[in-house]
């Protein structure tokens, strides 16, 4: 959206809450194919990494301990891709068959489907078969399905900048790690355990901060980018409100925290056999836990607040009603070196009469 002076912020109130054109048609998620290529691709990535860390250790132990630390990457990124393919699918879908928001949503689910039983089964064929397996398996089909749906809601763009700044925060996050041991370094990490505690929490507020600042960015600038599009399209598609903007923003740390829930919840077992290794695990999960979630808060209000500000950024001054309207044309201003009130109109009608000639003195009395 491109800033426009003069335009007050409360005439966004009055358009619709999704980009429609004026015959009702939805505007759709640009770029969508390639959001599910690169989505599906991260997943394929996260899956290979955790079977290689899991197939190059000792079977037993810590082939638990290493699924249980991987498992939380292959979640978000499979809800993730199971979010951009449904976006693409939802596309294909309204192009031939109209916005029917049913058949898109059936759709959505339907894609998430077919992307989580294709990450199940690529994980029974190429993992250890054992019980910790299965959990995988089962669990990642879930958030694959579970990000179908969420993909499946009315405003295709909104969903679009959600699940471009979840990926963007994804792989960001694993960049960061490159960065965690000199900022360990700079944070005052020592000798003594409670320095390493002060300096791991620190490293871990940056990280979140930096990841919430590049979600609320990525968000916004593909709202502007989707919206210059269908303005090209259709230059009467109405304008996402703010509130667009807001979810957006807080899209990828939402998406992190459901994806904390469905660890949680879909993979208990897992996290309950590392935690029984050791004392020292059980600390472990439970730390890892507490910061997956702090990191999801972090991540939705920084988020949030750095697209809403972008968003308000692009909006004009608003414009004083109270301010009478300045005189328009020539002839509202006198000419230099006259006198106003020469040119004032006589509104008596007696004075009418009298100054007024007619230039016919047939048409003044008819009986001449």
């Amino acid at each position: 959206m491109t800033k426009q002076p003069g335009r007050a912020p409360t005439a966004e109130s009055d358009q619709p809450a999704v980009d429609a054109t004026p015959d009702g048609r939805l505007a759709p998620a640009p770029g969508a194919a390639v959001l599910a290529l690169v989505a599906l691709g991260w997943l394929a990535a996260m899956l290979w990494s955790t079977r290689e860390a899991i197939t190059s250790s000792a079977a037993g132990i810590t082939a638990i301990s290493l699924s249980a630390f991987a498992l939380p990457g292959v979640i978000s990124a499979a809800l993730v891709a199971g979010a951009a393919t449904a976006l693409a699918f939802g596309n294909l879908l309204s192009r031939r068959y109209g916005d029917s928001i049913t058949l898109r949503f059936v759709g959505a689910i339907g894609a998430g489907m077919v992307v989580g039983l294709a990450a199940a089964l690529a994980i029974n064929l190429t993992y250890f078969d054992t019980s910790t397996t299965n959990v995988i398996a089962g669990t990642t089909a879930a958030a694959a399905i579970i990000g179908g749906a969420v993909a499946g809601a009315r405003t295709a763009p909104a969903v679009g900048a959600v699940v471009t700044a979840a990926l963007g925060t994804l792989i960001f996050v694993v960049a960061f790690s490159r960065a965690r041991d000199p900022l360990f370094n700079l944070f005052g990490a020592g000798d003594t355990q409670q320095s390493l505690v002060d300096a791991a929490k620190w490293v871990s507020r940056t990280e979140s901060l930096l990841a919430g600042l590049l979600a609320g960015l990525l968000a916004f600038g593909y709202l502007t980018w989707a919206r210059r599009r269908a303005l090209r399209r259709d230059p009467g598609t109405a304008a996402l409100r703010w509130p667009a903007y807001l979810l957006a923003g807080a899209g990828p740390g939402l998406l992190l925290l459901l994806a904390e829930a469905i660890i949680r919840i879909g993979g208990r077992s897992l996290l309950d056999l590392a935690s029984a290794l050791s004392e020292a695990d059980a600390v472990a999960q439970t730390s890892l836990g507490t910061s997956r979630v702090d990191n999801g808060i972090w991540v939705l209000f920084v988020g949030a607040l750095t697209a809403l500000i972008a968003f308000g950024r692009t909006l004009g001054p608003t414009p004083d009603d109270d301010e009478p309207d300045a005189p328009a044309g020539p002839a509202a201003t006198p000419a230099a070196g006259t006198d106003p009130t020469d040119r004032a109109e006589p509104t008596d009608p007696d004075e009418v009469g009298a100054d007024s000639v007619d230039a016919d003195p047939a048409r003044v009395d008819p009986a001449r």
